[in-house]
């Protein structure tokens, strides 16, 4: 307790009624949380009588660690500390019949979810070219995770396709009744609708605990707040713990309101600020805090450094987006020449899954190790694999594994059964498939609509083979992507018009590569070239994120998946209009410009030691340079912007913090 600062102290010792724990960036918030758990056993609270909640199983076990770690190990009493899922787990299996579900409920994965949407599509006979089931399933999930249920759908639908899913929704949730199962995002939503609809359960429930605790608050959604509220409003013993500041998934259906407006459901609550950064210097936390002062609407606080002093931020421009790569790159190369930095120790964070490519390239060429986290490597990525089998069926003939891949995306005619028999006939002949796709029109096994179809893909492949012998092979790229189709497709297959830019971004990234590729190679240019570049590009990842900075690598990542975590040299790449803020903000209300400059601020305060911040002055578009526009958060750092500034709360001292 002694190493505690005074609102550390204040927070941990304040043992009952709502309180409010704003916790900035690198302030020690797990730590907050742990010590007031035991400080709550230490004055008598029973342990088994508090409940901890956050967001993830890795951030649940390190609480339950920390605090058998202040508890000692003689204490079989343990808290409740879990995620919101494991808890709606444990409450449902008490009282799920209550809504008309066995008692024991099966918990449906991806796969099966899959299933059962298929199934309710066809029973509303709505083609799969029409909506998909992966269209249905993202559709009803952003519906589940705003409360929405399947009587509601209809009421909020608002284009035709989600009419359409708003009828199957009611199917698939009746379907997955009467299997007795429930799906991920059902978990909270039948555990809001139990205590909705049984007063007494949730009564009994909320009896079970004394004290409540929810960690990272200013992500819950509107099943997760209803939750939190209907388990505290008794004993009014709520402690949530969180920043305004950091709420950056308002795309997964978080909504800062619920931080924002904790004292409306709480007048009475206890407001703390946890402002002492011990993570960056402040020269860092100087423009973090001009930085998120900008915002229109927050709880007025601004970080204080521990650690003072440091280097200066910088702020580097360079000419175009590959030389913005080769010269982050070679400062890295310069930085870890110094005995004390290891590749670990850095990170290139970026707003777009597209703009890690160049500095995948530069760092393989540098032979520099690298981890890239927040999603797969660019090059694994569907829409730029598709593209990819293309280019190698025009550059490979015995490539079949992407003949394959290929021949019917998007859709053209050439069903699965086809193929099946294109197959077969290939390997009673021992010759390749591609041969054997060739000579399909002689075949009496295929249909004669099949054989049209083929006729017409291999004049395809045909004359694109020729067009791309020599350059301009980005010109000749890009006319191939448009001739097949490939946007329409993206607008087929994902309904979200997020998902569909930025998979589209990803293909005119591999369009970028091929411009940047020729630019190398000049005369020597040739797809086969192109192809062999690529393949030494690629690079497996572990899917988990612990296991990704156990090495020592350097992290790329975006800036959604570099919040919590902290390095002491970060690279904040991309700094534009269009990419940071990104465009789809800049068109949209001011609050989704407010949610940008969050995520910032999270990138900003990821620094601990060395802040560099750099943007390119020209950027390819479609394999053609276009002038950028410096982001507005470079001016706003740097106090040259006249945005409006307000806060939360009538209290406006957070300005002069900010000043230098």
């Amino acid at each position: 307790m002694s190493d505690l600062n005074p609102a550390q102290h204040e927070a941990v010792n304040t043992l009952s009624g709502p309180l409010l724990v704003l916790a900035g960036a690198g302030t020690g918030k797990t730590r907050v949380v742990t010590f007031r758990i035991a400080q709550l056993i230490k004055h008598g609270t029973r342990p088994e009588r508090i409940l901890a909640m956050t967001f993830t199983n890795k951030a649940a076990n390190e609480m339950q660690e920390r605090a058998a770690a202040l508890l000692g190990k003689r204490r079989k009493q343990r808290p409740e500390i879990s995620t919101f899922h494991s808890l709606c787990v444990r409450i449902l299996r008490r009282h799920i019949t209550l809504l008309g579900y066995p008692e024991k409920f099966a918990i449906y994965d991806r796969g099966d979810q899959e299933g059962v949407a298929r199934g309710a599509l066809r029973q509303i006979k709505v083609p799969g070219e029409t909506l998909r089931p992966g269209d249905l399933l993202y559709l009803i999930s952003r519906w589940k995770s705003s409360g929405v249920r399947p009587d509601q759908a209809a009421t909020v639908a608002e284009t035709d396709k989600e009419h359409l899913a708003a009828a199957a929704y009611r199917r698939y949730q009746r379907d997955l009744k009467l299997a007795g199962a429930v799906d991920f995002d059902d978990l909270l939503l039948l555990t809001e609708e139990l205590y909705r609809r049984f007063p007494k359960t949730r009564r009994e429930d909320a009896g079970r605990y004394d004290h409540i605790l929810v960690d990272e608050y200013q992500d819950t959604n509107g099943p997760q707040y209803r939750i939190v509220k209907s388990l505290a409003m008794g004993h009014r013993n709520l402690c949530v713990v969180g920043d305004d500041d950091q709420a950056i998934y308002g795309w997964r259906g978080a909504e800062v309101a619920h931080i924002l407006g904790f004292h409306k459901d709480w007048p009475d609550a206890k407001v703390i600020r946890l402002e002492e950064n011990y993570r960056s210097t402040s020269e860092i936390l100087t423009l973090a805090n001009q930085l998120i002062l900008c915002n229109q609407t927050r709880h007025d606080k601004a970080l204080r450094p521990a650690r003072h002093g440091g280097e200066r931020p910088r702020i580097l421009q360079f000419e175009d987006e590959e030389q913005e790569a080769q010269q982050v790159v070679a400062d890295i190369c310069t930085q870890l020449t110094r005995p004390e930095i290891e590749p670990r120790d850095v990170a290139i964070l970026f707003r777009t899954n597209e703009q890690p490519r160049s500095f995948e390239m530069e760092l393989r060429k540098a032979k520099l190790p690298y981890v890239l986290l927040g999603g797969m490597s660019f090059y694994d990525r569907k829409e730029v694999r598709d593209v990819l089998a293309y280019l190698k069926v025009l550059a490979f003939e015995m490539d079949e594994v992407s003949l394959l891949r290929i021949i019917n995306r998007p859709p053209r005619g050439i069903g699965q059964s086809t193929v099946a028999t294109l197959t077969e006939q290939a390997l009673q002949r021992g010759v390749p498939l591609g041969q054997m796709v060739s000579e399909a029109s002689t075949l009496a096994e295929v249909s004669d609509a099949a054989r049209e179809s083929i006729g017409r893909f291999v004049e395809l492949v045909e004359e694109f083979t020729a067009k791309l012998v020599q350059p301009p092979l980005a010109a000749g790229v890009k006319e191939l992507v448009e001739r097949i189709g490939y946007r329409e497709e993206l607008t087929r297959i994902y309904p979200n018009e997020q998902d569909q830019e930025s998979r589209w971004n990803s293909v005119e990234e591999v369009i970028n590569a091929i411009a940047s590729y020729e630019r190398r190679a000049k005369r020597k240019a040739t797809l086969p070239g192109f192809l062999a570049d690529v393949a030494l590009a690629e690079k497996d990842t572990e899917d988990d994120k612990e296991s990704q900075l156990s090495r020592n690598a350097i992290a790329l990542m975006t800036l959604h998946a570099a919040k919590g975590l902290e390095f002491p040299h970060v690279y904040l790449v991309g700094m534009e209009e269009g990419l940071l803020p990104h465009r789809r903000s800049i068109a949209g209300a001011d609050e989704a410009i407010d949610e940008e400059r969050r995520l910032c601020y999270v990138g900003v305060t990821r620094a601990q030691d060395r802040l560099t911040m750099s943007m390119a002055l020209t950027r390819m578009k479609w394999g053609r340079k276009k002038e950028t526009v410096p982001s507005r958060f470079l001016y706003e750092m740097t106090g040259q912007s006249d945005a409006p500034r307000a806060a939360a709360r009538p209290r406006k001292s957070g300005k002069r913090r900010a000043t230098r």
